[in-house]
Formats: structure tokens, C-alpha cells, sequence
């Protein structure tokens, strides 16, 4: 598979996680932990396709702040969904721990705008890339 095949497939991912998202805005039925490993899964597949597509290795890990470096690496600006790294914690300790009244709430709508931006600036960005290997694979 190459490395925009690898990039799709993650985005595909991503997105299956943020239509999980998009429907569990009901805090009655869906908890707080749940909801936030989506969130976080579909930034970690987003910001993984993101890479893949730049033929980047990428950290077989849950830590979104070191996506968020690897991009910087590899030359990529991510800053404006640096925000999302507060996701991390969802990604394995809020799957088996609790989350406590005095733990701090995620904003369930505003969550699913910024994961949603996210998976669609990859989206973008992975055809734009694609259209530029597939522009070089014609010249060369």
C-alpha cells in the first residue's frame, strides 16, 4: 500500500469516529469518557493520515502533542488544532478510570466542530498531495 492508499484508509477511520461524535451529544447516554475516546481517535487517525500521506513514519502511540511534533518535523503547520492534544487522556486513562464531578467537561459541540475541521483540513490536504505525487509520477 502506498502512502496516500495508507493516508485514505486512516481518514476513513477518522471519520467513522467523528460520526460516532456527531451523535452523542445525549450526556444520558453517552458518557463522558466514550465520547472523548472518539474524539481523541479520530484526531489520532486524522493527524496519522496526515503523515502517512507525507510519507512520514508515525508513532505507534495515543500522544496527540507528539503527532502534533512529528507534523512540525516534517514541515506541516498544525497549529491551529494544537488544542486538540487535551484529548490525550482519552485515549487510554479515561477509558478505564472515571471521570469525577470536579473533572473539567468537554464542550460536546464545540469538540465535534474542531475534530470536524481537522478531518476535513486532512482531507484536503491528503488530495492535495495526492495531486501533487500524481502530477510528479506523469513528469518523471
Amino acid at each position: 500500500m502506498n502512502a496516500i492508499e495508507e493516508a485514505r484508509r486512516l481518514l476513513r477511520r477518522a471519520k467513522a469516529d467523528l460520526t460516532a461524535l456527531r451523535n452523542m451529544s445525549d450526556t444520558g447516554i453517552f458518557d463522558e469518557g466514550i465520547f472523548g475516546f472518539h474524539a481523541q481517535q479520530a484526531v489520532e487517525k486524522a493527524l496519522k493520515a496526515w503523515l502517512a500521506a507525507k510519507d512520514q513514519t508515525y508513532p505507534l502511540r495515543h500522544d496527540l502533542g507528539e503527532l502534533f511534533d512529528a507534523l512540525a518535523r516534517a514541515g506541516e503547520e498544525a497549529r491551529e488544532f494544537q488544542a486538540l492534544s487535551l484529548l490525550t487522556p482519552y485515549a487510554v486513562q479515561f477509558r478505564y478510570d472515571e471521570i469525577s464531578i470536579d473533572d473539567e467537561r468537554l464542550d460536546r459541540p464545540k469538540t465535534v466542530g474542531e475534530v470536524g475541521a481537522l478531518v476535513e483540513w486532512v482531507e484536503t490536504r491528503l488530495d492535495s498531495l495526492a495531486h501533487a505525487d500524481s502530477s510528479n509520477q506523469h513528469d518523471g
